[in-house]
């Protein structure tokens, strides 16, 4: 029986297989024209570019951005005696590299690393085919295939694939640590740093240096800050001129996505939305219950924007046309005059005890359930310092003190203990030569300030 045949049969690959250096070359040529469409060199657009132009924010120096934060790093890793830095949170990768790939993906499958060189070259390790993800940057100096060894991709013989991971970190360091043999690392299973150990190689808190190096922004990251916090508040007026009653808290919090993607934005951490009574006590996730009119609706954006930028804010709005009752301006009273306040105390030399403890808190039916840290560090994500109130304060709170360069977050949640709703408000705040600067300007519910 004669087999059929369909459609027409040609080459798919305009080479001949066994012409010398044809695949190399293709390959190359496929690299050079996937790094020239990458995301990061094409930029963020028309639409993004308007709103930044109608903001008056210049663009950052990319290039200066990458320079300095491979200072920062290696100034870090100088100061505590490291060989290097190994990687694997892709915030910290993004920070070392200004490179992503599938960052919410990777943050919990292990599958790209990089090594810092104290003194010497950035490795990436990246997953399969990837190389013209980082082509852009200008500070990486050689893409290897990762070597992934979480136990999707090795099962029981974990073991094994651990081993070839860790004889290429150890020849790093033998190459380019100059005899030291320490290296700071961020995230590591204990069978890696066992094997690290063994072939001579220890590892030390890469969190702590690259929190510290995170810590002080450029003013070319500034910029970069603000254009994302520009972008995450006009996502925002999206999302409020689509609150009417009949929306559902899901609904609502689906145009911040819209607006955050449709300007380049990477993604949002939390779920962080509730209307009505779901707003007290703080921390419901936003869910499928229909918004009332009447009713108060809180949101944290925790937006990672477009460079990378985290932009966390916070508001709560009225829904509806109608008037707020009496209960509802109080608790907004509280939380916007307890945000006023806590901002002004914030200047470089104060030392972050001494700013708790001259802190407003909220009043005595609100401090049980009160948020959970009065200021907290910002850049890339969430990061270093955290402040809680002075009452918890413990002998294991880290102190230190408000320096130039520095973004933190200023928290209130106002909610009275077994009471129906609650407020939440938060603002982004730079630290000034002499002062601070509000980066945040996301207009408050003039209705709730009364």
């Amino acid at each position: 029986m004669e087999t059929q045949r369909f459609g027409r049969h040609r080459k798919i690959m305009p080479f001949e297989p066994d012409a010398a250096g044809s695949v190399e070359a293709l390959r190359e040529a496929s690299r050079q024209k996937a790094a020239s469409l990458n995301q990061h060199v094409l930029g963020y657009g028309a639409f993004a570019e308007a709103e930044w132009q109608a903001a008056g924010i210049a663009a950052p120096d990319l290039a200066a951005i990458r320079e300095y934060r491979l200072g920062r790093i290696r100034a870090e890793l100088k100061r505590r005696d490291y060989a290097g830095a190994l990687l694997y949170d892709p915030v910290n990768i993004r920070y070392a590299t200004d490179s992503t790939n599938m960052q919410l993906w990777v943050a919990h499958n292990p599958t790209r690393h990089c090594f810092v060189a104290t003194e010497g070259p950035v490795v990436l390790f990246d997953y399969f085919s990837c190389e013209h993800l980082s082509d852009h940057s200008g500070v990486v100096d050689e893409v290897r295939p990762a070597v992934s060894w979480m136990y999707l991709y090795s099962g029981e013989l974990t073991s094994l694939k651990v081993r070839r991971w860790a004889a290429g970190i150890a020849d790093l360091v033998a190459q380019h640590g100059g005899g030291n043999h320490r290296i700071a690392v961020d995230h590591i299973n204990p069978e890696g740093a066992k094997e690290l150990a063994r072939l001579g190689v220890s590892i030390g808190n890469g969190e702590a240096v690259m929190e510290s190096a995170r810590l002080i922004k450029s003013p070319d990251e500034i910029l970069a800050m603000r254009r994302s916090i520009v972008a995450c508040e006009a996502a925002m007026g999206e999302m409020e001129r689509a609150l009417k009653p009949g929306i559902s808290e899901n609904e609502l919090w689906a145009e911040l996505h819209r607006g955050n993607i449709a300007r380049g934005g990477e993604w949002i951490e939390t779920r962080l939305l509730s209307s009505g009574p779901r707003t007290n006590p703080w921390f419901q996730e936003c869910s499928s219950r229909v918004i009332k009119d009447g009713d108060l609706v809180a949101f944290d954006t925790d937006l990672i924007g477009p460079y990378g930028f985290c932009a966390d804010l916070s508001r709560t709005w009225l829904c509806g046309d109608g008037k707020p009752s009496n209960e509802q301006r109080d608790l907004f009273r509280i939380a916007a005059d307890q945000i006023a306040h806590n901002t002004e105390l914030m200047r470089p030399g104060i030392s972050f005890r001494e700013l708790v403890e001259r802190a407003t808190v909220p009043p005595g039916d609100c401090f049980p359930t009160r948020y959970g840290v009065l200021y907290h560090g910002v850049g890339l994500a969430d990061e270093y310092p955290t402040l809680p109130h002075a009452s918890d304060w413990t002998e294991d709170t880290p102190d230190g003190v408000l320096e130039p360069g520095m973004v933190l977050c200023v928290e209130s949640y106002i909610g009275r203990l077994g009471g129906r709703e609650g407020v939440k408000i938060e603002e982004q705040i730079l630290i000034t030569e002499t002062g601070n600067r509000q980066l945040s300007r996301y207009p408050l519910d003039e209705r709730l300030l009364g």
